[in-house]
């Protein structure tokens, strides 16, 4: 039988799955997430910390805080320059890892900074001003993360929840200043000017778009 006339070679193919749309790209990039811990826990147990191994702790979980967030604005902006829709089921896993490398910097400041003591971090957090704005970023992240789930969008409806996740904007500038803030005691501003330029970008992306969005709703 020739081969042009072969069952085979009639058949319809199948349409490859994109990568992004993958059933395993989510557990994926659960695993990358988590590669920051990962890492931390075996310095931890290796001693590799450094001579002072709260402060690393606690600034590098710091560090992992911004650069998912960083990561979780720049999923729309990717999205739109590059034509794939598919980006945007991975904003919300992102965003719970803000939150997530979030709480564990306000942890290691608890517990090695101020020795678990839910009183003196009260009052650490209303004197030093850096402390403070980084826990009010942390206050607005909490209902963000909290409504990151499809029962929330139905239930607040699609509009609110839009508005709600709008506070993204807010965190990311309190983000900033509580980095800066914290930074002018050694009056280093290097890795500030980076991730405000990284920011400034990301979010004037977002907000060039806000007007037809809105118009759109």
């Amino acid at each position: 039988m020739p081969a042009w006339t072969s069952p085979s070679s009639t058949e319809p193919r199948r349409p490859r799955r994109p990568l992004l749309l993958h059933p395993l790209a989510q557990p994926l990039l659960v695993l990358l997430g988590l590669l920051p811990l990962a890492e931390l826990i075996w310095r931890i147990a290796a001693d590799a910390l450094g001579a002072n191994p709260a402060e690393a702790l606690i600034r590098q979980t710091g560090d992992w805080t911004l650069r998912m967030l960083c990561l979780t604005l720049a999923v729309t902006p990717l999205r739109e320059a590059l034509g794939l829709p598919a980006l945007a089921r991975f904003r919300r896993t992102l965003g719970l890892f803000v939150y997530f490398y979030a709480l564990l910097h306000l942890s290691a400041y608890a517990w090695l900074d101020m020795g678990l003591d839910p009183a003196a971090v009260g009052q650490d957090i209303l004197k030093r001003p850096f402390i403070l704005v980084g826990f009010l970023a942390l206050l607005l992240l909490t209902p963000l993360a909290a409504t990151s789930f499809n029962g929330a969008i139905r239930r607040l409806g699609a509009l609110r929840w839009k508005r709600l996740h709008r506070a993204v904007h807010a965190i990311a500038g309190l983000a900033l200043l509580h980095f800066f803030w914290m930074r002018a005691g050694k009056q280093d501003f290097a890795e500030v000017a980076v991730y405000a330029a990284v920011i400034a970008l990301l979010l004037g992306w977002r907000l060039r778009g806000l007007p037809a969005r809105r118009r759109s709703a």
